[in-house]
């Protein structure tokens, strides 16, 4: 799972009010077209042969993808290489947002621009302070209830300590009781989620055979299989959020060191929504409702759609939500049996089997 920074409405503006600085000749495209996007979204104006050489960097599965249809090249720079223009759609999470501004800096050429956009809400203002506080310097113009922010990079006039230690702000580092590891900008990264506490809780400990956990984040419920249900001969973890995928190897590879048994193990960079690609005798999730702020019960049921058709015939689902999600009709309709197994705390957990076409 993950919390989505930028919903589709503040993700439009960030964009159209960075578009707005180019187009209106504040900020120019360099003149061999070289730029590095980092957390890029797709654009209709992105247009023409001017994204040719553009890198686009993005780690959520369904961005990158309509990058990708858009003919836009996705991918991560190399260590070193470096770029006249980074252009930065901030994250709302301040640590994460940091170290992608250093990230800029790292990849910025001497006397290059780094230039950033963000909503209003979501933090623009302290956005651009941090911006400030690492470049010295930044000119600002509001645009659609947004702020864009840029300077000519000045590496001598940098302070390499700061630059250091908000690189290492992305690293996956220990939450809670250490038993985990997480990273900024993750859904619930600095805690175990209620929800998907309430759903481990309730599982039951003859799950067997080979499991899929949809949305699996840093990788709580999938270890929590691991070591409370001893039938379980393989796991496969679908997270759409490339950021989450580091931590949920290390969290399932300590897991299975404790384990002192032989399970299989997969973590797939992937869209739920798009469908699975192999056969489960039972599937859990936490499955993502929101982005930004505003909730989208469509993801969840496209979750509930996609175990409906990856299940086995008498597998079964264990699925929390939070108890205002309309999920009730969308299992009913794919599954023959469906029961609500706890409401407490805001959350329900459901269990459904018999999954039908």
């Amino acid at each position: 799972m993950t919390d989505i920074a930028l919903s589709a409405g503040t993700a439009s503006a960030a964009l159209d009010a960075l578009h707005h600085a180019i187009n209106t000749g504040q900020v120019k495209l360099p003149a061999d077209g070289r730029v590095l996007f980092l957390r890029a979204r797709d654009g209709h104006w992105w247009g023409g042969d001017s994204r040719s050489n553009w890198l686009c960097q993005q780690s959520f599965k369904p961005f990158a993808s309509a990058l990708e249809r858009s003919g836009l090249q996705v991918g991560d720079p190399q260590p070193g290489q470096q770029f006249p223009l980074v252009m930065i759609l901030p994250p709302r999470q301040r640590a994460e947002a940091r170290a992608v501004f250093a990230r800029g800096a790292r990849h910025a050429e001497a006397g290059g621009i780094i230039i950033a956009s963000m909503a209003n809400d979501e933090g623009a203002r302290s956005g651009e302070a941090d911006f400030r506080r690492l470049f010295g310097t930044a000119q600002v113009l509001s645009k659609h209830h947004c702020r864009v922010f840029w300077s000519t990079l000045d590496k001598s006039a940098m302070d390499p300590a700061l630059l250091e230690e908000w690189s290492g702000l992305d690293a996956p580092r220990a939450i809670g009781d250490g038993r985990f590891v997480s990273r900024p900008g993750l859904f619930a990264w600095n805690r175990i989620d209620p929800a998907s506490a309430l759903l481990a809780a309730h599982l039951p400990r003859d799950l067997c055979g080979r499991i899929a956990d949809l949305g699996a984040g840093y990788g709580y419920l999938a270890c929590e299989v691991l070591q409370g249900c001893s039938g379980v001969e393989a796991i496969d973890l679908y997270e759409a959020e490339a950021r989450a995928l580091e931590p949920a190897r290390i969290n399932i590879d300590k897991a299975l060191a404790q384990l002192g048994r032989q399970v299989d193990v997969s973590i797939h960079w992937h869209d739920v929504c798009s469908g699975l690609p192999h056969r489960y005798d039972a599937i859990i999730s936490n499955p993502p409702f929101h982005q930004g702020r505003a909730d989208q019960p469509e993801l969840g049921q496209s979750f509930i759609t996609a175990a409906a058709n990856a299940l086995r015939p008498g597998g079964n689902l264990w699925l929390v939500a939070n108890r205002h999600l309309p999920y009730e009709q969308t299992l009913g309709a794919r599954f023959n049996n469906v029961r609500t197994v706890a409401l407490k705390h805001g959350f329900k957990v459901f269990h459904a089997s018999g999954a039908r076409a």
